[in-house]
């Protein structure tokens, strides 16, 4: 993989985190019956940073829950040492509004894997999805209701979210595969 540019730094993602919680306050009309689910392993600390982003501007804990989606992929046979870790959902999911945070939204595969299993576990009033990168190459008719950047792609380009919670920094880069000659 060949780095190919720098598309946000800490900063950056941190007043995009702080934009898209009010976007989720605004849209929801507040907090009550808000709940989020991040998506193992970089939708997890996105989720939380958005909660306390959500708990500065309106005073309020909404609750948050990890979803891991290893089992619900299409795509499992691709992988059959999956491991699976524990999916924790500290609350009911009924009548409540899910937001589902992920780092990059690039098939929807990963969003309908998300979707199915929380439906497993109850029933939503309704589902919201929230993927700090958008790449654009939706296979499902799925759309995230909260984007942090719309970074158009090409297949032989790599999304690259690095967070502290998980890689020791913060920023999203762009990575080329080279070329097989």
């Amino acid at each position: 993989m060949v780095f190919k540019a720098k598309i946000m730094d800490e900063a950056a993602v941190e007043r995009t985190l702080v934009r898209i919680a009010h976007q989720i306050i605004e849209k929801n009309r507040g907090t009550e019956g808000l709940c989020l689910v991040g998506l193992k392993t970089r939708g997890v600390p996105l989720a939380e940073r958005l909660a306390d982003n959500i708990e500065r501007i309106e005073g309020v804990r909404v609750p948050v829950g990890k979803l891991d989606i290893t089992l619900y992929r299409d795509d499992l046979t691709a992988a059959p040492d999956a491991v699976v870790s524990d999916t924790d959902l500290p609350f009911d999911i009924n009548g409540k509004t899910v937001v589902i945070a992920d780092d990059v939204i690039f098939t929807t595969r990963s969003a309908r894997a998300a979707m199915d299993a929380l439906i497993d576990r109850g029933r939503p009033a309704r589902i919201q999805l929230f993927a700090l990168i958008d790449r654009g190459h939706a296979e499902f008719p799925i759309k995230p209701d909260f984007v942090g950047k719309n970074i158009p792609t090409s297949l032989r380009e790599t999304v690259a979210v690095r967070l502290k919670e998980t890689d020791g920094e913060t920023g999203v880069s762009i990575y080329e595969k080279e070329q097989e000659e």
